[in-house]
């Protein structure tokens, strides 16, 4: 359901939060990583540098980190920069026209719960729950650290 762009982009940000608060890693390290065109991770990754999630830094040491903290960043922050500006109604899937809600086809309410579940999977899971630490675990570590 995701586009190519949106997924790498998922991905980048897994490789970048194994490294958050250590390092910035270029974008030759994350395009060897995930078997990505340099050229086409590159410009996905300026994207998200220029939405304020990753931060960007050139030169010599320079390359991508997570500029929000995994545990609060979620994969719809993430896929959302990859999304149309001006979204189109969704085609129907039993006939060449956009779904029609006032005149829905047989497929149209179960498609539609399903679309539905599926962002609201993007919107509560965090990037440090891909990374194998759940919402419980990271908040335990963070409570452990605070004075």
């Amino acid at each position: 359901m995701l586009s190519r762009t949106a997924e790498y982009a998922v991905r980048a940000t897994i490789v970048l939060a194994s490294h958050f608060g250590e390092r910035s890693v270029n974008v030759d390290e994350i395009a060897s990583i995930l078997g990505a065109p340099r050229n086409y991770l590159s410009k996905t990754l300026h994207a998200l540098a220029r939405r304020g999630i990753l931060t960007s830094t050139r030169g010599p040491g320079g390359g991508f980190s997570l500029a929000v903290a995994p545990s609060v960043l979620t994969i719809a922050d993430v896929v959302d920069v990859f999304a149309e500006a001006k979204p189109t109604l969704a085609r129907c899937l039993q006939r060449e026209a956009p779904c029609d809600p006032a005149h829905p086809c047989s497929a149209h309410q179960r498609w539609t719960q399903i679309t539905l579940g599926a962002r609201e999977a993007l919107l509560r899971t965090v990037i440090s729950e891909l990374c194998g630490e759940s919402r419980t675990q990271h908040a335990t570590s963070r409570a452990r650290q605070s004075p």
